[in-house]
């Protein structure tokens, strides 16, 4: 009885042996299995990235295609067409402010910048600094050129335009710019942007348009 009993018992662990290792060895066939997946799923990323990189890419070259097209609306800003118009402004620092006039002995501010514009371009910017605003195309402070048209309130116009003038130089760094126009009380004259009087009262920048 005993060696048969001992027979059954050695015969029981052996079937439990048995299991445990078909159920390991399950157990490892299932993580190989997981870890090839995961390479797998790995290596697809890898390759569709390049994919999506490259067409945001394209997008954003789309997105800024104006940056190549000159608009046909736009004053030439090439070098002579700017010195042109610094040389003339230039040429009248100095004259006489008088209200309505647009020059050549005297001046008021919107008729100093139509004056100059008209005779070195042969452009019609504008009669008044509000038409002027209105009529030219925006830009932006950080992207203001010489020659762009700058704008700022007065004593009498409240908060809207009531000055203009030419910008002669830009400082890209502090965004601050000197300008020529027709002073009430200087007559023609160079100022900077960082004046106080000024400073506190900048509107906004604009560029000619034929």
């Amino acid at each position: 009885m005993r060696i048969e009993r001992l027979k059954t018992s050695h015969t029981n662990r052996n079937q439990q042996m048995t299991r445990r290792i078909l159920l390991l060895a399950l157990l490892i066939c299932l993580a190989c299995g997981d870890i090839a997946n995961g390479k797998v799923r790995k290596k697809r990323a890898v390759k569709q990235t390049p994919k999506i990189e490259l067409q945001e890419r394209v997008e954003e070259i789309d997105n800024y295609d104006f940056l190549y097209n000159e608009s046909e609306d736009v004053l030439n800003y090439d070098v002579l067409t700017i010195n042109g118009i610094m040389d003339e402004a230039m040429s009248h620092l100095g004259a006489r402010y008088r209200s309505g006039s647009k020059g050549p002995s005297s001046f008021d501010c919107s008729g100093f910048t139509s004056y100059v514009f008209g005779r070195t371009a042969g452009v019609q910017i504008g009669c008044s600094s509000r038409d002027q605003y209105a009529k030219n195309m925006p830009v932006k402070r950080s992207e203001m050129q010489r020659g762009d048209l700058v704008f700022f309130t007065s004593p009498r116009s409240g908060r809207n335009v009531g000055h203009v003038g030419i910008v002669v130089d830009v400082d890209p760094l502090t965004q601050t710019f000197s300008f020529i126009h027709a002073s009430t009380s200087k007559g023609v004259v160079i100022t900077n942007s960082s004046d106080g009087f000024y400073a506190r009262r900048f509107v906004g920048v604009r560029r000619v348009l034929q």
